[in-house]
């Protein structure tokens, strides 16, 4: 059994020769949101990486849910990742796409009606994600990221294209999410989600 869904010790990540972690120490809480703060290459994205399972350590210890993390279906049945903006299957709609979300995991959290009208897509719900604008399109990849049942959330920036609105409206999302036993851990230099947050930094200065 495991007391923290997260536990870092001594993270120590080197691309290409040059250190971009050193030493990191992080635990976070079953419940907790935090938000990894920190100027562009200070590993915040490097972090999130390490936590899915994605990029091995050089040094130190990862845990999730209590084992190291592993690129493998039990681990992502309980783990949902925001990073890059996904390869959109051609031909279907907005619409579509979450229903196939929706099919993939029978017990969904939201509806997709639910989700399209949550992440104000209900105009655009027949169009093509290559035909939504670059915020229509970060806002399906939320929809999609919180439709799906998990445990986790690791979101790598994901107020990129998003309006000061719907940002607002983002973080009401992740307390909701929290508020239902989930934990959030996301790289953001979005200071109002960031405030409702944590906030920790790769390099072990919290950003002021």
């Amino acid at each position: 059994m495991y007391d923290s869904i997260i536990s870092v010790d001594g993270l120590t990540v080197e691309l290409g020769g040059n250190p971009v972690l050193r030493g990191m120490a992080l635990t976070v809480a079953p419940g907790e949101i935090v938000a990894v703060v920190g100027p562009n290459g200070s590993g915040k994205s490097t972090l999130l990486r390490c936590l899915a399972a994605l990029q091995p350590p050089t040094s130190g210890t990862v845990r999730v849910f209590g084992e190291p993390p592993a690129d493998d279906a039990a681990f992502w049945r309980r783990v949902a990742l925001l990073s890059d903006e996904p390869a959109w299957y051609p031909g279907l709609t907005a619409h579509e796409h979450l229903e196939l979300m929706g099919a993939v995991y029978a017990e969904a959290r939201m509806t997709v009606d639910t989700a399209l009208e949550t992440f104000d897509l209900v105009e655009r719900a027949d169009a093509p994600p290559l035909n939504l604008s670059t915020g229509q399109r970060q806002r399906l990849s939320l929809a999609a990221t919180l439709l799906r049942p998990s445990t986790l959330l690791l979101l790598d920036e994901p107020e990129r294209g998003l309006d000061a609105g719907f940002r607002a409206s983002l973080a009401d999302l992740l307390d909701e999410y929290a508020d239902e036993g989930g934990t959030v851990v996301m790289a953001t230099h979005d200071q109002g989600l960031a405030a409702r947050a944590r906030q920790i930094s790769p390099t072990g200065t919290v950003a002021a």
